[in-house]
């Protein structure tokens, strides 16, 4: 007999995913539990998103406590918490301007009309983009197009007109792309979807170098390498350039819906003005509660440093695995977003992977993707090490 739960999600909502068999019902440190009680040790965090684990006392209590205060007010008014989680953002970002969007996909179409807003007020004429091929932004209109993925593209266009692709790592490619139109550069500084894939220090200051002389903004997409995850607050941080516009999500709120995307105040001066951009629900207290909390801890317990170490620790002993296993071609990433590539399609894994209790995801088709809540322990990482070996 079909699960209730299970048979009331396939009936009722739109199948737009293919969900695993398992009902999550709680959660506690770094470990998930379903409805029957089994304990699955969580290396996905619901895509990059939990990095505080699950039941984290302080954070729990600070969204209690505005939920018993102001859940929404809009932006027709202020409200107590949306300044101090964007001044919070703007100190760990190192940028000057915060808009609060609901998704990583909203902060992406935001961050895209700011750049063409940017060119319009200064009269370029510009309005075109260079994105990454192996990208991933999002599944809006805006955010799809500059997405190289052609099953996701495919469907719906035709899409935003004037995006080309270079190739990630190849400075020259996109120098290929440059014209007269080029109003910014996107790209991820780690790619997440696109299976691990981390940019070279040359590529991303030869990126920034070529938008001075060119004079194009540079956008990164931070929304799932950010906030903690590569073992600084934001990827682009251990690069040693900086971007004018980044936009983010996932981790910032430690689990509730919230995005944002932030701006230097060059690139505010001459860009969105009320009546450009909006949202209803954007920046409300709860969810600015949610991310000034989760800031606040970050660094208070230095988390960043925590990863580091961990990331250290994780990349060792995946290394030592792929010595013994010979379905593992490559092991890569940084900090606490990993890829594992294996020699074949890793959709089986992902599943006996399930029945050791053990939750990971996939990027692209043959890479084990593992981004666990980044307060995990070397316990922790030793555990998954066991069960995937078992699995592997």
């Amino acid at each position: 007999m079909k699960n209730q739960y299970i048979a009331d999600t396939d009936t009722n909502l739109v199948h737009t995913y293919n969900r695993f068999p398992v009902v999550l019902e709680r959660g506690e440190g770094v470990y998930l539990y379903d409805e029957k009680g089994k304990k699955y040790l969580d290396f996905a965090a619901g895509i990059a998103v939990s990095s505080l684990g699950y039941g984290n006392r302080e954070f729990n209590d600070a969204l209690k406590e505005q939920i018993d205060s102001l859940i929404h007010s809009s932006n027709l008014y202020y409200n107590t918490t949306c300044g101090k989680a964007a001044k919070a953002l703007g100190r760990i970002t190192e940028m000057d301007r915060v808009f609060f969007t609901n998704s990583g996909t909203e902060a992406i179409e935001g961050a895209l009309k700011a750049a063409r807003k940017y060119a319009y007020k200064k009269q370029t004429g510009r309005c075109e983009f260079i994105a990454m091929k192996d990208s991933f932004h999002g599944r809006s209109m805006g955010a799809l197009s500059v997405t190289e993925h052609e099953a996701y593209r495919a469907p719906f266009e035709p899409l935003i007109p004037g995006v080309s692709f270079a190739e990630f790592n190849n400075l020259e490619s996109v120098r290929a792309l440059v014209t007269d139109k080029t109003c910014a550069v996107i790209l991820e500084p780690l790619q997440g979807e696109g299976g691990i894939n981390r940019a070279d220090e040359a590529f991303m200051q030869g990126i920034r170098k070529l938008c001075d002389e060119e004079g194009i903004l540079m956008i990164c997409d931070e929304i799932q390498c950010g906030m903690g995850r590569t073992g600084t607050m934001f990827a682009w941080q251990g690069y040693g350039t900086k971007p004018d516009i980044i936009a983010m999500a996932k981790a910032i709120g430690g689990g509730v819906p919230v995005g944002a995307f932030a701006m230097t105040e060059e690139v505010a001066r001459y860009s969105l003005e009320p009546g450009d951009h909006g949202t209803t629900y954007g920046g409300n207290p709860l969810v600015c509660a949610a991310v000034a909390k989760t800031v606040e801890i970050f660094e208070r317990e230095k988390l960043t440093e925590h990863v580091k170490e961990m990331g250290r620790y994780l990349t060792a002993e995946l290394e030592a695995l792929k010595e013994t296993c010979d379905m593992i071609l490559e092991v890569r990433g940084t900090g606490l977003i990993q890829g594992i590539r294996l020699k074949k399609p890793v959709g089986e894994t992902v599943q006996a992977a399930i029945k050791e209790g053990l939750l990971v995801i996939s990027a692209r088709s043959d890479v084990i993707r593992l981004v666990p809540p980044l307060v995990i322990e070397k316990e922790h990482i030793d555990e998954m090490i066991e069960k995937l070996k078992k699995v592997l």
